[in-house]
């Protein structure tokens, strides 16, 4: 097996492409022969069963355990690449010829006479010249190019110093150090997105990389456990972005709640397996957050944090659970109760809510239309998507106030209260009864035959 290894140049763990098709990306888990074939092999098992054969067994025999029943194959080591470098890669996507006498005489199109109109570009010259002066890019994307390696620091430095935004989705990084490089090398680097790169969750180092604000890890394997890891190093973060990473568990290395992210305000934990609000309530303490996305995981109920426990070893013992938080993205997840809803009232500073995809919010399965959701949470500017006027939240309310009455057969209070339960005790907008108009509404008595008239709040 070290002999394969020298020869084709590969190494377990490693990230390769098919050769001449950069976006059929896998991980070397085999190097060696096998067994009725001549010569070295390279097993790889292949992102999403892309093209796979087995298993990582063949003819009865295992040589690797693959992530799916056929998403591994056996390959030359000439029908693989392991990619390109960094700077080689900008080089190919931004560095612009002129074009030839040929390609020229073959830029046009048919007029409506099907007679041949030349094509002129306007601001040909000056594009081109924009896109070879490398000094002045400040953005960047080389997605699924097969990079692999940034290069030498010194000429990535000086090939793009001024580089702000970095695309990396769909390349072959593999190993922190690597990105740890790349970040020291582009000092004016802030957003850097390495989706679809499968990241080994081992960090040997933590070197501060205070410039970039904005990472996005989308799809890459990744485990709380590497965050922890890593959140000394990128201890400036605005935003972390982790969608369609499997995660469950939120492990914290010591106490119950996630501690750090000083800076961080947006937290993207969409298209994960989270089923359990638990996990949440262990970023209840990060005082700058103010977006949570969690669309698109399996959480069944919600509930506002009690104030933190006397024992818990925070920095902030005053400190009150997401006292921040702005916007909440619960949609598509599997939140089934009224009391999921009322509970978000108690959020401090939440304003922006989507619930949109959970059977709660769809009548068609017995959930509520949307302006009982309006008339349920009081303080919510912005539902599913869409602003909440006040003209919208008036008629919601009042809507919801006819609904209220038309389930109950008298106007006792305690009556609507149990078919309307709320978890704190009081209806929406409680404190403004004294202070918002009444409206009355005619009712008409089962038991009665005359109509009566009663004054009921516009709010409940």
């Amino acid at each position: 097996m070290a002999a394969a290894a020298t020869a084709g140049g590969f190494r377990l763990g490693q990230r390769v492409h098919a050769a001449g098709d950069p976006r059929r990306v896998g991980t070397v888990r085999y190097l060696g022969p096998v067994e009725g074939h001549s010569g070295d092999w390279v097993g790889v098992d292949w992102d999403d069963g892309a093209g796979g054969r087995h298993d990582g067994s063949v003819a009865g025999r295992r040589y690797f355990v693959a992530a799916g029943e056929r998403s591994a194959s056996f390959a030359r080591p000439t029908a693989l690449s392991q990619g390109i470098s960094l700077p080689d890669a900008l080089r190919l996507r931004y560095h612009v010829e002129d074009f030839t006498k040929e390609e020229q005489d073959e830029m046009y199109v048919f007029s409506t006479s099907q007679k041949r109109v030349s094509v002129e570009f306007v601001g040909q010259n000056k594009v081109q010249e924009k896109l070879k002066n490398f000094d002045d890019l400040t953005s960047a994307s080389v997605s699924y190019m097969g990079v692999s390696s940034i290069g030498p620091q010194d000429e990535l430095k000086s090939l793009v110093p001024k580089l702000r935004l970095l695309d990396l989705t769909g390349n072959l990084f593999s190993q922190w150090q690597d990105i740890s490089a790349l970040c020291q090398a582009l000092a004016s680097l802030e957003v850097l997105n390495l989706t679809n790169n499968t990241m080994e969750n081992d960090v040997t180092e933590s070197p501060m990389l205070e410039n970039i604000r904005i990472l996005v890890l989308n799809n890459c394997g990744v485990t709380w456990e590497l965050v922890e890891k890593i959140k000394v190093s990128f201890a400036c973060l605005n935003e972390l972005h982790l969608m369609l990473n499997k995660l469950k568990t939120i492990m914290t290395p010591a106490g119950k709640f996630v501690q750090g992210f000083n800076t961080l305000r947006l937290l993207n934990l969409e298209d994960n397996h989270i089923d359990s609000w638990d996990e949440i309530v262990k970023f209840s303490y990060l005082k700058g957050l103010e977006q949570l996305h969690l669309n698109k995981n399996r959480i069944k109920h919600v509930n506002y944090p009690p104030n933190l426990p006397s024992h818990e070893p925070l920095d902030d013992a005053s400190a009150v659970p997401f006292e921040n938080l702005q916007v909440l993205l619960l949609g598509s997840n599997e939140i089934e109760d009224f009391s999921s809803v009322d509970s978000l009232n108690l959020f401090p500073s939440l304003r922006d809510v989507r619930i949109s995809d959970n059977p709660i919010a769809d009548p068609a399965k017995g959930g509520a239309p949307r302006f009982v959701l309006i008339a349920r949470l009081g303080k919510v500017k912005v539902l599913n998507g869409s602003e909440v006027s006040p003209r919208e939240r008036r008629e919601s309310e009042i809507r919801y106030v006819r609904l209220v009455m038309g389930k109950t057969q008298s106007d006792d209070a305690e009556e609507i209260k149990r078919l309307h339960p709320r978890e704190n005790k009081k209806l929406p907008n409680a404190d403004l009864l004294n202070s918002r108009p009444f409206m009355v509404l005619k009712m008409r008595s089962q038991l009665q035959a005359h109509q009566a008239h009663k004054r009921w709040p516009l709010v409940l």
